[in-house]
This record gives C-alpha cells, sequence and structure tokens, in this order.
C-alpha cells in the first residue's frame, strides 16, 4: 500500500508534485482535470450536502493551487433536483460534452444508481459521499465507484449496536419509499437480529411527507421500545419534531438512521437531546478536524456535515491520485487510489475495497443536553471511536461481482484471504 502522509499533503497544498510512479501515463484528457459535484442545491437535503459540497470540492482544489502537473483543475456543479432522470442527464451531458472526468457527491442513492449506469457505460469515476445504499457495494458495484463516506451497512451495524446494548430490543422502522431508505431498513433490520433484538412492526412514506400522525400513532401502539428513521434530512427533521408533540420521545428511543450535523442542528437540542448516531465525521473530534471545519466555516457559514467532508476527502484523494499518475485517464487513478492508504481529516486510515467501499473509522456520537453545549454547532459527544474493518460488510458475504474476480485473480497468484 502507498501511504498518503500527512507531509505530502502538505507538499501538495504548496503546490510541489510528486514523482510520479514508473510507467506512468502523462496524458490529460483536454487538458482539464474537471470534477463535477452533482448535488441537492435547494431542496430539503440541501444543507447536509448541496452549496457545503461544492465548497467542499472547491477547497480540495485550492490544496493543490487548482493546477495538477500543470493542468488546470475546474469544480462545476448542477442541481439534480432529487430527480434520477434529471441527474443522469446531467451526467449525460458532463461526460459527453463538457469534458467531466469524475463526479462526486451524488446526493441521493436513487440518482447516484441512475447515474452510476452513466459512468459505468463511460468508464468514469464517481465518488460517492451523499448517496449511501449498501447496493453501490453490493450487486450494483462498479470498477470506477468509490462509496466513500458512509453505506447503509455501517449505519446499520452502528445503530444496531448502539441501541440494543442500552436496552432497545423491540424495534419499529419508518422507511422512506426509495432505495437508501429500504437498504437501511433492511440492513439495520439484519443488524437487530443478530444482536437479539426483534422487529415488532414497520410503515413506508414517500419522501417530502409532511404529516408523520399517522404513522407515528401506529408506531406507538406496536409497544416498540426502538423508533428508527430511515429516512433522509428533510423527514428525519419533520418525524422527529412531531414524535416529540405526540411524546413519543417519553416512551420510546427514537434513533435516526441517516443523520447529519445540520439535521440536529435544525431539530434542536430540547428535542433531539440524548439520541444516537453513528457519524463518519464529526467537526469537534480533533484539533486536525477543527482547524478545517473553522476554515470550510469561514466560507460557509456552517460547520461542515459528514458528506461535505467526505466530498473534500475524495476530490483532494482523487487529484492526488492523478498528479502522481500524471493522468485523468479512470483505470490508472482508480488502481492508484486502490493502492492507497489515505489519511487525511476525515479517515486516518482509509483504504479501498475490491467493491468499492472505502473503509474507515466512525463515531458513535450522542446528542448533548441543551446545558452540556458550549455553543450553537457543539451539538455531539463522541461516546467510541468505531474501528471501520468491524462496520463494512465482510467481503466473504458480499454480492458484489468484482469481489468473485478479485478473489479468482488472488487464488490464481497463490494468495490467500
Amino acid at each position: 500500500m502507498r501511504i498518503l502522509t500527512a507531509a505530502m499533503l502538505c507538499l501538495a497544498a504548496a503546490g510541489i508534485v510528486f514523482a510520479p510512479a514508473a510507467g506512468a501515463q502523462t496524458a490529460y484528457s483536454d487538458n482539464v482535470i474537471r470534477i463535477g459535484v452533482l448535488t441537492d442545491m435547494s431542496g430539503p437535503q440541501s444543507a447536509a450536502s448541496g452549496p457545503g459540497a461544492v465548497m467542499a470540492a472547491r477547497m480540495a482544489a485550492d490544496d493543490f493551487g487548482n493546477t495538477v502537473n500543470g493542468v488546470k483543475v475546474d469544480i462545476v456543479f448542477a442541481d439534480h433536483q432529487g430527480k434520477p432522470e434529471i441527474g443522469s442527464a446531467i451526467a449525460r451531458q458532463w461526460f459527453d460534452a463538457d469534458g467531466v472526468d469524475t463526479i462526486a457527491d451524488l446526493q441521493g442513492s436513487p440518482i447516484g444508481l441512475a447515474v452510476q449506469s452513466v459512468a459505468r457505460d463511460r468508464h468514469r469515476i464517481l465518488l460517492l459521499s451523499s448517496s449511501t445504499s449498501s447496493e453501490f457495494t453490493g450487486k450494483s458495484c462498479s470498477p470506477t465507484t468509490v462509496q466513500w463516506t458512509v453505506d447503509t451497512y455501517s449505519l446499520a451495524v452502528g445503530a444496531a449496536r448502539a441501541m440494543t446494548g442500552i436496552g432497545g430490543k423491540r424495534w419499529f422502522f419508518l422507511t422512506a419509499d426509495q432505495a437508501y431508505g429500504h437498504a437501511l431498513t433492511h440492513d439495520t433490520t439484519e443488524q437487530v437480529k443478530r444482536a437479539g433484538g426483534t422487529v415488532v412492526g414497520g410503515a413506508t412514506f414517500p419522501p417530502g411527507t409532511g404529516d408523520f400522525a399517522a404513522l407515528l400513532l401506529q408506531a406507538q401502539s406496536s409497544n416498540a421500545d426502538v423508533l428508527a428513521l430511515a429516512s433522509a434530512s428533510g423527514d428525519t427533521i419533520s418525524a422527529m419534531k412531531q414524535a416529540a408533540e405526540f411524546s413519543l420521545d417519553k416512551t420510546m428511543k427514537i434513533i435516526p438512521l441517516q443523520s447529519v450535523l445540520t439535521d440536529v442542528h435544525a431539530i434542536g437540542l430540547p428535542i433531539a437531546q440524548g439520541s444516537y448516531e453513528t457519524a463518519a465525521f464529526y467537526w469537534n473530534r480533533t484539533e486536525a478536524t477543527r482547524a478545517w471545519s473553522r476554515t470550510f466555516f469561514a466560507r460557509t457559514k456552517a460547520m461542515p456535515t459528514g458528506f461535505q467532508a467526505g466530498v473534500y476527502s475524495s476530490v483532494h484523494n482523487y487529484l492526488a491520485a492523478v498528479q502522481r499518475v500524471q493522468t485523468d485517464a479512470a483505470a490508472a487513478v482508480m488502481r492508484e487510489l486502490r493502492a492507497t492508504t489515505i489519511h487525511d481529516v476525515f479517515a486516518d486510515p482509509g483504504t479501498i475495497r475490491p467493491d468499492g467501499r472505502m473503509v474507515h473509522d466512525m463515531y458513535l456520537l450522542r446528542v448533548k443536553q441543551p446545558a452540556q453545549s458550549t455553543g450553537e454547532w457543539d451539538l455531539y459527544d463522541v461516546v467510541a471511536t468505531i474501528p471501520g474493518e468491524t462496520l463494512a460488510r465482510p467481503l466473504s458475504e458480499s454480492p458484489c461481482p468484482l469481489v468473485s474476480q478479485a478473489a479468482l485473480q488472488d487464488a490464481a497468484q497463490g494468495k490467500t484471504p
């Protein structure tokens, strides 16, 4: 494994070029390294990703002086409006006419899955940050897709362990009727059963639901002691606020399975206090995360979510790989990314598996009580660090065809797992 050390990152930030690997290519498509950030710029998920994700990508390009090996780095962005057909149309335009080499973020799994089909046909790289369905590293895996930040499997493992560990044995799921919602419920159900819990009921709802009253009454009548929300930011915020109005937070442990910093900020500590979250990043965890996050805050007036930090990390490491191999050709860059052990403010360490999952540590967070908070964005206590390898689906259980191919290649070379 090649180690991307802190010193090397500093050299990259200063614009000093790494020596290329032997046999490196020197071709750059249209003499521009163009990265597209495809996200929700104004809809219900925009605070979690959106404009902040675009700024995170620009911060990564700034680390290199917006040039790599003398080649301009161009960050472009577009709003997919929460619609897979719009997202895939933008991707085709970017790849076929606008010279985009790779797409980052891909907020929303339905959009991510649609765009992945376009990228696979054109052999282009996707750096997923806020597309979280475990399908991306399962049967839908692609040789040029990396799921950088989090997936529903890792969220499920963290949630099941946290809740069953404090007595949450009977679960009721409220599930957004989209790919990521069903994947999150499926993966969490599997982990709850492994941990000795049971699922006593569930209900689905269309994204953008404004009234959860009937569903919350159904959950209340189930006698569950855990209410799990398998939804994205807008629906999570609405459901948690309405659950408090029905006093469900007095009789049930409520856990949003896919929650981010801006969700808790919007909900407020009086309602969210005491709830748990499995997160890939928290701005106030270390001196390094605080320093980077303050720079982000100066540009956006909000602290970064894990999705936004993941965009920064994925774009920075993509550019570092392009710099080392001296080409933006997808095959060469992917080989370099897979050969690199990542050390940065987001992942320390991180490695990319054959199924496309970037494995890194995550953190069990507990929302603070209002009296414990020292400021507007001081929202969590870090309860535990969860080793990345314990959160990733074992490769022996993976339905990803690339894992089988990798295993066959290893066997042919006499390697053992």
